[in-house]
């Protein structure tokens, strides 16, 4: 075993300030079959990452030699309460509203790394989303949550508002409980609420994903997606935000406070038609939103823009979308033009 109590694990996660935490077996996936079925049918869209490097996905022993156990935390992003949001501006998924959740989590695993190296023999790896593995699941089978017909980690009581982070190690761990409770029952509010479809019950189908369209496809939007993104420039919350789990309850307001507050929660849709690759930047500065490039943000305001012009007048957005008919980016000027033929 470990030249350190568990406790002291837990000790150390807290003390970063990460809202939970929970020790898992390196075991295979149980969900090995319907994740090639979900990649053999198309439903990763662009996103060839996630055909690559399967059987390390589907079992993390080859991540780290000698590995044993997996220490996962969550990290609270977003609370319970509502998100205020303007009909004229393009709205950013929570977890994109603070600072880069990436270097947020990994400076504070690499801490806990250090620590716990200090007091033994072992050798630690720390990952958060880029690491070819299946959170989720190591966050179930460590006791933190169970997973939702929408696919995601939901903490009951508390909701599904949390990053997750993965330590490999070769310390032997006693494993947490894990959490294999079905949290939804008979439920079926976020595969009702989707406006694309995306949802069936423990599946999304990516290529249909507000998320995946705005975040991950770097192609046209098809436009018959286009009335479904309404103002969503970056992301989409809709599955989370009707979620039961997700609404206000005493659990959720005295859990650890989300770490990634800020006022912007969305973007004025006439200043990103008009941005430089420059005001992009200086826009994005800190946060995750840098990884769609600005001809993405453009086509997504676009469309937002068609939204808004389609239940009211206004001059000057309609100027910047002709304008952009002409843009040096074929996909904006192809989307400029699908645009306006809608509001004619």
């Amino acid at each position: 075993m470990a030249a350190f109590s568990i406790d002291f694990v837990h000790e150390l996660c807290k003390r970063e300030g990460f809202a939970a935490s929970g020790i898992a077996p390196i075991n295979s996936s149980k969900f090995e079959q319907e994740y090639l079925d979900w990649i053999d049918e198309g439903k990763h869209g662009e996103m060839a990452w996630l055909s690559n490097n399967v059987q390390l996905r589907m079992n993390p022993l080859g991540l780290l030699e000698g590995a044993q156990s997996l220490i996962c935390v969550l990290d609270r992003y977003s609370d319970s309460g509502s998100c205020k949001r303007s009909a004229r501006d393009g709205w950013i998924a929570r977890y994109a509203i603070g600072r880069d959740y990436h270097k947020q989590i990994k400076k504070r695993l690499h801490r806990i790394c250090d620590s716990l190296s200090e007091v033994s023999g072992e050798t630690f790896r720390a990952c958060v989303d880029t690491a070819p593995l299946l959170e989720r699941e190591i966050a179930a089978s460590a006791g933190l949550g169970a997973i939702g017909k929408n696919t995601l980690l939901l903490e009951q009581g508390i909701g599904s508002w949390f990053f997750i982070g993965v330590i490999v190690t070769t310390a032997k761990l006693t494993p947490s409980e894990p959490n294999n409770l079905n949290p939804c029952q008979s439920c079926t509010k976020c595969i009702d609420a989707c406006p694309t479809n995306a949802i069936t019950p423990f599946s999304v189908d990516a290529t249909q994903c507000i998320s995946y369209l705005t975040i991950e496809h770097r192609s046209e939007i098809g436009e018959n997606h286009h009335e479904h993104i309404g103002n969503w420039l970056f992301g989409c919350d809709i599955c989370q935000e009707v979620c039961p789990h997700n609404q206000p309850t005493h659990k959720s307001k005295t859990a650890v406070p989300n770490r990634y507050l800020s006022d912007r929660t969305s973007f004025d849709i006439l200043e990103v038609l008009n941005w430089t690759e420059e005001d992009r930047r200086h826009a994005l500065t800190g946060s995750a939103m840098k990884r769609a490039k600005l001809y993405m943000f453009k086509r997504n305001a676009l469309i937002i823009a068609g939204n808004i012009l389609r239940v009211e007048d206004d001059e000057k957005l309609k100027q910047s979308v002709i304008a952009l008919c002409e843009d040096e980016n074929t996909i904006v000027q192809a989307t400029a033009k699908k645009v306006l033929e809608r509001i004619r």
